[in-house]
This record gives C-alpha cells, sequence and structure tokens, in this order.
C-alpha cells in the first residue's frame, strides 16, 4: 500500500477518476483541494476510502497573496500525513506549492492549460513552471504536446510519462438505438461556459447555420460566467428556441447527451488530450474541435470529424455546415473514432502507467 497525497485545484471528475483508481489499486490516499467552488464540477461524492485533508487553503479562490500562510499549512498537512508520494496540479499553483515545501517526491501533474496558457503569460509564471518542474521527481502529462512543452521548461524528458486520461470505454459506448427525435440534426457542447472554452464562438456559429437550416439544433451542457453573453448571442440570431441548456449533468447522464446528438463540437483555446472530445468519440459521434497540436493528436480530417483554425467562427459555421450536408457518413466517422479510442484512450489500460512513476 502506498501512502499518497493528491493536490489538485478543486474537485473535478477527472480528479475523482484519479482517487478512485488509487484506491482501487489499494492506496491509501489523502486529498487536499487549492481552491473551494459553490457547485463543484464533479457531483459523485469523494471515493469512500480517500481522506479529505482539511487545512488553510480550499475554502475560495487562490491567491498568491496568501502564498506564505498556505506554505506553512502545506508543510503542517505533510508532516502529519507523512505521504510517500505527492502529486499535484496545476504546475504554477498546487504543484508550485509542493515544490518550494522542499518535499522530495513531487510528481507534477500538467492540466493542459496550466502548459499551453499560463506558462507562457508572463515573465514570472515562466519562472514558477521552471522552478517547479525543476523540482519535480517526475511529471504526468496527457498528450506528447505537454510533453514538449514540459521539455521547453527544463524538464528531462526520460522523467515524463505520457498517457492519454482517456475514457472508461464501458460507460461510454455507442448505442444500437440513437435516442435523438427523427427529423433533428442536433450538435453538442459540454464544455464549462468560461472563455478559456470559446463557447461564444459556437453561439455565433450556430447562430449562422441555424438560420439557413430549420431542422438544426444544439445542445449547451454545463453553465459558468458566459451565461448572459450566450443567450444573447443566440437571441440576436433568433435561435434561442433551438438550444437546450440541461445544465451540469451528473456523469451517469453523460452518455445519453453523446447519444442525442449527431455531432460533438469544441472550440476550446486550449486543449492536451481532451477528455470530452474523447467521450464523444468512445460513444460514436463525430468532432468538430478547434485546430490545436492537442486535437491533431486524435482528429484526421474526414476520417473522425473536422477542426477548424481556432477562434473562427466562419470557419467553425462551415465545418458544421459540412457536417450536416454529409450526415450519412457520419456513422462510418462515429465508428473510425471509436476504434481510435479503443486502441489509445482506453483509461483502464492507461492508468497503471502511473506507477512508473510512483514506485
Amino acid at each position: 500500500m502506498r501512502r499518497i497525497l493528491y493536490f489538485s485545484r478543486f474537485y473535478t471528475p477527472h480528479d475523482y477518476r484519479f482517487i478512485n483508481s488509487f484506491g482501487e489499486h489499494g492506496d491509501e490516499v489523502y486529498v487536499i483541494h487549492l481552491e473551494g467552488r459553490k457547485k463543484p464540477l464533479e457531483k459523485r461524492p469523494l471515493p469512500h476510502l480517500a481522506k479529505l485533508v482539511e487545512w488553510a487553503g480550499g475554502k475560495g479562490e487562490f491567491r498568491y497573496r496568501n502564498f506564505f500562510g498556505l506554505l506553512k499549512d502545506l508543510k503542517q498537512q505533510i508532516q502529519l500525513i507523512q505521504p510517500q508520494v505527492i502529486l499535484a496540479g496545476p504546475i504554477q499553483t498546487s504543484a508550485f506549492l509542493v515544490a518550494a515545501t522542499g518535499f522530495p517526491k513531487l510528481v507534477s501533474m500538467s492540466w493542459g492549460y496550466d502548459l499551453f496558457l499560463d506558462a507562457r503569460r508572463n515573465w514570472m509564471m515562466r519562472q514558477l513552471t521552471r522552478y517547479t518542474l525543476q523540482r519535480s521527481q517526475a511529471m504526468l502529462g496527457d498528450c506528447e504536446t505537454i510533453r514538449n512543452l514540459a521539455v521547453s521548461f527544463g524538464m528531462p524528458a526520460e522523467k515524463i510519462v505520457t498517457f492519454p486520461w482517456g475514457v472508461d470505454l464501458q460507460h461510454f459506448k455507442p448505442s444500437s438505438q440513437p435516442l435523438q427525435k427523427p427529423g433533428r440534426f442536433v450538435f453538442l457542447s459540454t464544455r464549462n461556459w468560461e472563455a478559456i472554452y470559446g463557447v461564444e464562438i459556437i453561439a455565433k456559429a450556430f447562430g449562422r447555420i441555424a438560420n439557413q437550416y430549420s431542422d438544426v439544433y444544439l445542445i449547451m451542457l454545463g453553465n459558468g460566467s458566459q451565461s448572459a453573453l450566450l443567450k444573447q448571442i443566440f437571441s440576436r440570431a433568433g435561435v434561442l428556441d433551438r438550444v437546450s441548456f440541461p445544465g451540469q449533468i451528473d456523469y451517469s447522464e453523460l452518455p445519453n447527451y453523446y447519444q442525442l446528438a449527431d455531432v460533438y463540437i469544441s472550440a476550446s483555446h486550449s486543449d492536451g488530450s481532451s477528455v470530452s472530445m474523447l467521450e464523444a468519440m468512445a460513444c460514436g459521434k463525430p468532432v468538430i474541435v478547434s485546430d490545436l497540436a492537442g486535437n491533431r493528436e486524435w482528429v484526421t480530417l474526414g476520417s473522425h470529424g473536422w477542426l477548424f483554425p481556432d477562434g473562427d467562427e466562419n470557419a467553425l459555421a462551415d465545418a458544421m455546415r459540412q457536417a450536416y450536408l454529409e450526415r450519412d457518413r457520419l456513422r462510418a466517422m462515429g465508428l473510425t473514432a471509436r476504434h481510435l479510442v479503443e486502441e489509445r484512450a482506453d483509461w483502464v489500460k492507461n492508468f497503471p502507467k502511473i506507477y512508473q512513476v510512483i514506485d
């Protein structure tokens, strides 16, 4: 049995999967959250074998001005728990705090945006990134793009373990009886309504094609700070009545929404191996996603879906129109996408690779 301290920004479905899988492998897991949220992104309770640590953080948004107080308390928690290894991410916050304690067995976990965006934001963030990676025993990343970025910040390549965080292929799978209503063509977005995910690009693009085709609909899962903006865009385009907003959906219900859709869409400005995209592909759905390096590792134009230039609403609308007009090809594309996920993104097969860096 290993004693693991798992330190993440807040509680998400990704965290649940890591924590639960460690428990299933017989590890003793302590969990620390850096920030608190009124509405956690993960509705499932913490796996029963895990122990949530109450500490000075985890109550609100992280601020660097509180760094020294958090650092002092984190050192105390590490002394009490005596973990054999600490897994922490994002790089410039949770992992940085652990690095600053001097704890020798830190495995930094990149969440994608920390290296794609945050590490490039300014001089201070570049320094925090280098400092943390230089003091990490190892690093986990979910795609080759993340691996290359970590190397560029001084992380030795041999200390990086790369594997797609993948999906549960039994939970996310094609349905023999699609749930969508006859006579409707449905696009699906599952990303939260925040600027980083480019959801306003989806809203503008949908407005364009929905005014061309009367049987086109959109499901917008999630919620977030751009709620008012999204509804304003849909209203101005006159298509609000063809958009549904189910809110934040339980993990158990997610496959049903993928099955309601013909095509999955993401306009995110930052992605590694996007788990929501892989979930859609596992359900046999073609995808339309931003032309980012992480997405190019998974999507081949014409085989699994479409790529469009990041932030280009006109190009996204064109890709959505093409998917609509070529809907007879979608089933075959979806099956090709499913086969790719089976080969490379099976969570059950991929997770044990993590023990390469914590044993």
